[in-house]
C-alpha cells in the first residue's frame, strides 16, 4: 500500500496526504477528514522510519506520570491524548512509580529524539535537570509545577482550593478539623497542607501538629492514619483528606471504628473521581478540571513543537468545591 494509493482514493495529490500525516494543521478540516477516512479504510501504514528521516520529526508525544493506578490521571491523559490524536500525533506513556529515577529515564527519550515533546504529570526531578531538558526540548508541565523555572506550566491552584475545602468544615461549625496529607516531599501535598493552614489562622483556630498525618496517596496510609486520629483523648470532628481515595481510606476507618460520617466525623477529600459521588456517603470534595487540564497542556506543548513563541508560561485552571453527603447530613 502506497501514499499514492490514498491520494487518488481520496481525490487529491500525494503532497496533501503527506501533509496531513505530518502538517495536519495546515490542511483544511473537510480535506484532512476525508483523507483520514481513506488512511483508515485502506489500513494505511505510513513508513514511519522514512517520515522522520525526512522531517526529523516523530509524531509522537510522552507523557509521564507518577502513577498510572491513580484514576486521577485517567481523565487527564484523555485530554491529551484526544487533542494529540486531532492533530496526528500519538502518545506514548510511561509510568514512573514515583521514583524520579524513572522520571529523567524517561526525559532522556528526548535525547534520543525518540519523542517531539514531553508532557510531565509529575515533576520529582532535580530542578537543574528539568531546566536542562527543557531548554533542549518542548516539555509542558501539568498538575505539578517548579517554582523558579521558565517552562509552560497547566494546574490549579491548591493552596486556595484547600483553604476552600477547610473553609467549608468550619463554615459548618467545626473547630478540630484535621488533615491527612500526601507525600510531603510532593509540591501538591505543601500546597494543600498551607491552605488548610491558611483556613484556620484566618479563622483564629490553633493549628494542632498531632492533626497533621502524612500519607502516601494511599487508601491504605489515610486508614491508618485516621484511625490513629480517632485515638487521641482530644478527636477532631472533621478531617480534610489529601485525595479522594484517602477519603475514601479516612471514612473507612471511621465506620470500622463504630462512628458515623457526618455525624461524628465530617470528611472532606481532593480531585472529584467518578468514585467520590457513588461512595457510601458520597464524597464532598474539590473538583479539578482534569480533561480540560489535559487539553490545554497539550495545546501549549504543541505550540512549542510548531516553534511558536508564548506570551504566558504560567496557565491555573478553575476548582470547584462539591458538597456532599460527608461533609453535609442528608437529614
Amino acid at each position: 500500500m502506497k501514499m499514492s494509493d490514498v491520494a487518488k482514493l481520496a481525490n487529491v495529490s500525494t503532497a496533501t496526504v503527506s501533509r496531513v500525516l505530518s502538517q495536519p494543521e495546515k490542511v483544511s478540516k473537510d480535506t484532512r477528514e476525508k483523507v483520514m477516512k481513506v488512511i483508515k479504510e485502506l489500513n494505511y501504514q505510513p513508513h514511519i522510519v522514512a517520515r522522520q528521516f525526512r522531517t526529523r520529526e516523530t509524531k509522537t508525544i510522552l507523557v509521564v506520570v507518577p502513577d498510572i493506578t491513580d484514576a486521577f490521571f485517567s481523565e487527564v491523559l484523555r485530554g491529551i491524548e484526544h487533542t494529540a490524536v486531532n492533530n496526528g500525533y500519538q502518545v506514548i506513556l510511561g509510568d514512573t512509580e514515583n521514583d524520579p529515577e524513572r522520571e529523567r529515564e524517561y526525559a532522556n527519550l528526548l535525547l534520543q529524539k525518540q519523542a517531539d515533546g514531553m508532557v510531565l504529570l509529575t515533576a520529582r526531578i532535580d530542578k537543574e535537570d528539568l531546566k536542562k531538558f527543557s531548554s533542549q526540548f518542548p516539555m509542558v508541565l501539568a498538575c505539578e509545577y517548579i517554582d523558579g523555572l521558565d517552562i509552560p506550566t497547566v494546574s490549579i491552584d491548591n493552596i486556595s482550593s484547600a483553604r476552600k475545602a477547610t473553609e467549608h468544615l468550619i463554615e459548618l461549625g467545626h473547630t478540630k478539623i484535621a488533615h491527612i496529607t500526601g507525600p510531603m516531599n510532593v509540591v501538591l501535598s505543601r500546597d494543600r497542607l498551607k491552605g488548610y493552614q491558611q483556613a484556620l489562622l484566618s479563622h483564629d483556630l490553633k493549628i494542632d501538629p498531632a492533626f497533621i498525618q502524612e500519607g502516601d496517596f494511599s487508601f491504605e496510609s489515610a486508614y491508618n492514619q485516621m484511625l490513629k486520629l480517632l485515638a487521641f483523648e482530644n478527636t477532631p470532628t472533621a478531617v480534610f483528606v489529601f485525595n479522594d481515595e484517602m477519603a475514601i481510606g479516612a471514612i473507612k476507618a471511621v465506620k470500622d471504628s463504630g462512628l458515623n460520617v457526618p455525624e461524628d466525623i465530617a470528611v472532606v477529600g481532593f480531585d472529584n473521581l467518578k468514585m467520590s459521588s457513588v461512595y457510601e456517603p458520597n464524597i464532598t470534595t474539590i473538583n479539578q478540571p482534569k480533561y480540560e487540564i489535559g487539553q490545554k497542556a497539550m495545546d501549549l506543548l504543541l505550540k512549542l513543537i510548531n516553534g511558536e513563541t508564548l506570551q504566558k508560561k504560567k496557565f491555573v485552571l478553575m476548582d470547584e468545591l462539591i458538597i456532599r453527603e460527608s461533609s453535609v447530613s442528608k437529614s
